[in-house]
């Protein structure tokens, strides 16, 4: 194990931080050719897909609902909301089952990669972008060797307007 008081490169990125550093843990997944991070204490469960019953009039990212242990759950394809080019359903497409500010939602997502650790300084801001595009709900970019991962706040997504999931009065709190 390394010296507390060693310094941690990229490659060090899922272990346990020097008690000077702030780490958090996330689960990282795949839309499309991109990764993505949410905070691993917004999770409740991983399911693999199932046809969800469709809700008449629902937006198309809103694939209808499924009936989790007696819990009618609203499940999102992030994959269309966030304008992925194809949504092709397969054995790796698994629904990630979010607590968001008190309600269950599920996300639909191309795969599951891991939990990563990452220190603070691994995370550097999301790049500002033009009006048209919507960086709201992105916490920052974090390099894990090769990898680039888009961290991604889903109770902010979960929760914006356009989804109708959570009512508004509850973004008071």
């Amino acid at each position: 194990m390394n010296d507390a008081k060693a310094g941690h490169s990229v490659a060090d990125a899922g272990r346990v931080p020097t008690s000077t550093q702030t780490a958090a843990e996330y689960l990282s997944f795949r839309l499309g050719a991109e990764e993505y991070g949410i905070d691993i204490l917004r999770v409740q469960e991983i399911r693999s897909y199932e046809e969800p019953t469709r809700i008449a009039n629902a937006p198309s990212f809103i694939k209808g609902v499924v009936n989790l242990r007696g819990v009618i759950v609203p499940v999102v394809d992030l994959r269309i909301k966030l304008g992925c080019e194809k949504f092709e359903y397969n054995g790796f497409t698994v629904v990630i089952v979010l607590n968001v500010r008190g309600r269950v939602v599920g996300a639909v997502v191309d795969s599951v990669s891991d939990v990563l650790e990452l220190a603070g300084d691994l995370i550097k801001p999301a790049p500002e972008m033009s009006l048209a595009v919507d960086t709201s709900f992105i916490t920052g970019i974090a390099s894990v060797g090769e990898r680039m991962l888009i961290l991604m706040d889903i109770e902010a997504l979960m929760s914006s307007a356009d989804m109708g999931l959570i009512d508004a009065s509850q973004n008071l709190q």
